[in-house]
């Protein structure tokens, strides 16, 4: 009996969500647990680590799980090969529902960085305000450069003090975030460079587009490498695979 695990954390796995519930396919959805109040899924919902791919493979022989899509964000890499590893543990069918990432495109002014330690590395000698559109977690890369100001766009509100840059503007929001608004954003704080990771996809992309509309450099991190796994970018893709076993051969 098909029992999917979703691993989610992406737009594009609550759109999976849904498409489960509403085609009656018995599925869990897993939530990493970095947010206090993610989005409520039509799903039985869990939430946080599993203990490493052990203890993945231990969930997945204890709940019967047939099939794992890994759905989180394309930068979540210990939860993908933790997903690679488990799956091939137990046998279990694992099918990746990923974005493609950002082409540049003509205006576009990107520095292209492997690492977050790249992108503070890439910054100018000069203070300048800059938009750090990379996630609370990843904050600390950027501590050793603290003569620029820092706007943090953020789903919760931050502990007072629990930062680790000195000088830093914090705006609370959820995507997706269309190119107008932040369009005004950048204008509205005076930013003057953007650091944003390739994580693909609409939801997040307004920065990206405002960028280029207002000439700014982008220093962008590229993806990490991951194992090579059975991808797709389309839901329907997924129901495909669930039913037959195998993707359309039309899909990537």
């Amino acid at each position: 009996m098909t029992h999917v695990l979703l691993l989610g954390g992406t737009s594009g796995a609550s759109e999976l969500a849904q498409a489960l519930h509403q085609a009656g396919v018995r599925a869990c959805f897993s939530y990493a647990g970095v947010t206090q109040q993610p989005l409520a899924q039509p799903l039985p919902t869990r939430s946080g680590g599993f203990g490493g791919p052990e203890g993945l493979a231990a969930f997945i022989r204890a709940q019967g799980i047939s099939h794992v899509v890994d759905a989180t964000h394309p930068f979540a890499a210990q939860m993908s090969r933790h997903a690679c590893a488990a799956c091939a543990a137990t046998g279990t069918p694992l099918l990746a529902l990923e974005r493609a990432p950002w082409q540049a495109q003509p205006g576009d002014r990107w520095t292209e960085v492997a690492s977050m330690a790249d992108a503070a590395s890439a910054l100018p000698q000069a203070p300048s305000r800059v938009f750090l559109a990379v996630g609370r977690k990843q904050l600390d890369a950027f501590a050793p450069n603290p003569k620029h100001h820092y706007l943090l766009r953020l789903v919760d509100a931050p502990v007072p003090g629990s930062l680790p840059l000195p000088r830093h503007t914090v705006v609370l929001g959820r995507g997706p975030f269309g190119m107008q608004d932040d369009l005004a954003l950048l204008q509205q704080q005076r930013i003057a460079w953007l650091v944003a990771k390739n994580a693909g996809g609409a939801a997040t992309r307004g920065k990206i587009d405002a960028a280029r509309a207002l000439g700014l450099p982008v220093v962008m991190v590229q993806r990490p490498v991951l194992p090579l796994r059975p991808r797709t970018e389309s839901v329907a893709d997924v129901l495909h695979w669930l039913r037959h076993g195998a993707l359309p051969s039309t899909a990537p």
